[in-house]
């Protein structure tokens, strides 16, 4: 505040006035002397809105995904796959097939235990093949002769 000028309000008080720098000076409002015209009792002087339309529109963009049992979630991780992330995060969203394997596959390679034993033998009791009658012996013959 430039030369300490004080001006006078209407409750006694003295108030600064500030010096803008450019030669004149602009009384700081006292708000408590200030008259309120067009006071309704009950009103507040506070703006009240109780919820914005971007509040309300990010709470329905959130509900709709629910709906569609998405959730919305950040990750951290390097900028270089921040694209590869969103398509894999794409892929999973997808719940199909395709989403499954993906899913199967890439716990499989972050799981941190060793892979089970039984594995090839859990594949051929899946195996559309179980229950048919396949005839799988074999025929003994006694081989071809050989000069030596």
């Amino acid at each position: 505040m430039a030369h300490g000028v004080l001006r006078a309000c209407r409750t006694g008080a003295l108030a600064p006035m500030p010096d803008f720098g450019r030669g004149w000076r602009r009384p700081i409002p006292d708000i408590a002397s200030t008259a309120m015209t067009g006071y309704i009792t009950g009103n507040s002087l506070e703006i009240d809105m109780s919820e914005s339309s971007q509040n309300r529109a990010v709470r329905n963009y959130r509900a709709r995904l629910n709906e569609r049992g998405l959730a919305r979630f950040e990750v951290l991780g390097a900028a270089s796959d921040r694209d590869l992330i969103r398509s894999l995060a794409r892929r999973l969203a997808e719940d199909g097939p395709v989403a499954a394997q993906l899913r199967a596959t890439l716990s499989r390679a972050v799981s941190d235990r060793p892979p089970r034993k039984g594995g090839i033998l859990e594949a051929f009791r899946r195996s559309p093949l179980v229950g048919a009658d396949l005839d799988c012996s074999r025929v003994e013959e006694s081989g071809r002769k050989v000069d030596l």
